[in-house]
């Protein structure tokens, strides 16, 4: 059911700091029925929705990014501020709803003060009592409500209660305005110099301890001294301080999981386990889905004939379609984890833990997830940088993601690595992709080193970079929202990207399919299916991407290849995997699953070079190709999710250009290298 948003209804807006259940009451108030669109101009994002039915009043209902102030810190938050005071498409909103943690009230408290200030019409919606009450406190809604003169509820995430009492003062709220002349917000300007913060905090203290009391008979005491010395804090007056009473289970788990070096290690298995999970876990849906749309592409050949429409709708349509779906299920499990990690709380421990070592080449603990992922799938890689609030950083790492091994390079090192190594000394050939893996990471981060050097050049955004993060307390993750959120991020890959990577795959069917001369195939001792092969190997030996292969054969013979491998590298453009199934239709290799590499390696071994004689395959021009995929850029999906991600097509040509030169710069000294000293 699509979400019908109306634009002359009462606008609501959600507010508030991360991780204080601002997205958790908008599922509530939306029945997750919702989109998520750019604001105009922006790849910042909002959720939008009508609010459901059952509450018998109309409105629409906006859920912003997570801000801890109205004094935007990176241009991402200037972007979202702004719109808070007039959306670009919806105007000013009528109401605004701020979500508030009750356990962290005194700092939670300055953005709802400016939002008053600001002459906002506010309603505080106060989340995760549960929490405070763990640590022996709780709190009086009525006293929050008049010392802000605003209605204040309390709402429990977990399980809804609350939600209906808030349903109420939102109606109760809305029809008030009805009455009255809509507001026109004042802008914060704050240059939050010391002095403003220190008297600012130290009146929310004040508000915190009149609202806030120590429930009786309560069982658990935090020794404060212990958690003070193990704990570096701004403010020293502790014992005044009711948030400052540390969750003990929280305090604990810390000890081991921030420890210098078990929490290394713990997260590096973390880690290790998540990149496990998408690939592996991911893998047999893939396949299915991947041999799914190759069935349909077979029997669509089948039903419509052997025409050039038929060869459009098989492999450009339903491949095409195929190569957007294919990659869904790496998507959810990616986003699944790290929805779980966030929840629990995890996440910001693992960034605090890699932020110091990534700080050296400008990015922080933040885009060690992505960059991990990266080895699994560029595309959730990218998707995954949204949790990167800078925006120098967040594209520095959108920047370096491609140059991670990923699995669709696979096939292609398996091929090349069976060419150089025999075949009964396979640990041979593991190191080799061991060391394949290694130079990425060295390659990566040297050259977002680099790249940070000239950030201005490149990157052109501000470096507004800082590393303050707030650790919340574990606590069971809402699987609900969990799961919901994975969804709408899957649907947005295949909304925004899909249509981009289809007409790119059709633009490469094209290319290799005209023109057609209908080539003639002596059919004597050969089965259908190496009838077919051999008619699309011909096929393309003539096509208007062999005449390209052709037009860069200049460039190809420096690195000691031809137009053939130079046409497997514009096929691979579709996906890196396509590289070894472009050899096999070029070389004309026929035969079954469990023969296709063997009679691969056998004409790679027999193949030529013109009339030259020289050997095309040889130690040095396999191991330029094996270098050339460690750097180049042969992925529209991952272009097509970067240009998305990125907001224009800029830095996904920069990706695009500079990484292929690279390629084949090393490639070049690689082959010529190893001639020389007479590895041919």
């Amino acid at each position: 059911m699509k979400t019908q948003v109306i634009e002359d209804l009462p606008l609501i807006t959600l507010i508030g700091p991360p991780n204080s259940g601002k997205t958790t009451l908008f599922n509530y108030l939306s029945g997750k029925n919702y989109k998520t669109v750019n604001y105009p101009g922006a790849t910042v994002e909002y959720s939008i929705s009508k609010i459901q039915k059952k509450f018998n009043f109309e409105a629409n209902i906006l859920d912003s990014p997570g801000i801890i102030s109205l004094v935007p810190n990176s241009p991402d938050e200037k972007i979202s501020i702004d719109s808070l005071y007039s959306h670009p498409r919806y105007g000013i909103p009528d109401l605004v709803i701020i979500t508030i943690d009750s356990s962290q009230l005194s700092r939670h408290l300055l953005l709802a003060k400016q939002l008053i200030d600001s002459s906002f019409n506010v309603l505080i919606a106060l989340t995760m009592v549960d929490l405070l009450q763990r640590k022996g406190f709780e709190i009086s809604a009525a006293n929050l409500k008049d010392e802000l003169n605003c209605d204040v509820i309390i709402i429990d995430g977990r399980t809804g209660n609350g939600v209906d009492d808030l349903v109420k003062a939102i109606d109760k709220n809305l029809k008030n305005l009805q009455a009255q002349e809509k507001n026109h917000p004042n802008q914060i300007h704050s240059n939050f110099n010391v002095n403003y913060l220190l008297n600012s905090f130290t009146e929310f203290e004040q508000i915190e301890k009149r609202v806030t009391s120590q429930i009786q008979h309560s069982n658990r005491k935090i020794n404060l001294n212990k958690a003070n010395r193990q704990l570096k804090v701004l403010n020293n007056d502790l014992s005044q301080n009711k948030n400052s009473q540390l969750d003990i289970t929280t305090l604990k788990i810390d000890k081991i999981l921030l420890h210098k070096v078990w929490g290394i290690i713990i997260f590096f298995l973390v880690m290790a386990i998540t990149f496990t999970s998408i690939f592996w876990f991911a893998q047999p849906i893939m396949n299915i889905i991947d041999s799914s749309f190759g069935f349909l592409s077979f029997e669509s050949h089948e039903l419509l004939g052997n025409n050039w429409f038929s060869d459009f709708i098989a492999n450009g349509i339903i491949s095409g379609t195929g190569a957007v779906l294919v990659f869904v299920p790496q998507i959810l499990i990616l986003f699944l984890i790290l929805g779980l990690l966030e929840d629990t709380g995890y996440l910001a421990r693992g960034a605090m833990l890699i932020d110091k070592p990534l700080s050296k080449i400008g990015l922080n603990g933040r885009s060690f997830v992505p960059m991990l992922s990266g080895f699994a799938c560029a595309i959730p890689a990218i998707l995954a940088t949204r949790t990167i609030p800078n925006k120098r950083e967040r594209l520095l790492t959108i920047f370096i993601i491609p140059l991670m091994s990923c699995s669709a390079r696979l096939p292609v090192y398996a091929l090349l690595l069976a060419f150089l190594f025999p075949a009964n000394e396979s640990w041979i050939a593991g190191l080799g992709l061991a060391s394949i893996y290694i130079l990425s990471i060295i390659s990566s981060t040297t050259i977002a080193g680099l790249v940070n050097k000239f950030r201005n050049r490149i990157i052109n955004a501000e470096d507004t970079s800082s590393f303050i993060l707030e650790l919340p307390a574990y606590r069971m993750p809402k699987f609900s929202v969990v799961l919901s959120n994975s969804y709408h991020s899957a649907k947005l890959y295949f909304k925004k990207a899909g249509p981009i990577i289809l007409v790119l795959s059709g633009i490469i069917w094209f290319l290799t399919y005209f023109p057609n001369n209908n080539p003639k195939i002596d059919s004597n001792n050969l089965s259908k299916d190496q009838i077919t092969q051999l008619e699309n190997s011909e096929r393309l030996s003539h096509s208007y991407a062999a005449d390209l292969g052709k037009f860069i054969q200049p460039v190809m013979s420096p690195i000691g290849m031809d137009w053939r491998i130079g046409v497997s590298l514009i096929s691979a453009f579709a996906a890196r995997e396509v590289f070894v199934s472009s050899l096999a239709l070029i070389f004309k290799v026929t035969g079954n699953e469990h023969t296709l590499q063997t009679s691969m390696l056998h004409e790679m071994r027999k193949a030529t070079i013109g009339n030259t004689g020289k050997y095309l395959f040889t130690p040095a021009t396999i191991t330029g190709l094996i270098i050339f995929f460690v750097f180049a850029l042969q992925c529209m999906s991952t272009m097509a999710v970067s240009r998305k991600e990125t907001g224009s097509w800029r830095i996904p040509l920069i990706q695009f250009f500079l990484f292929t030169s690279i390629a084949y710069l090393f490639t070049f000294l690689a082959v010529n290298g190893l001639r020389a000293f007479g590895i041919n």
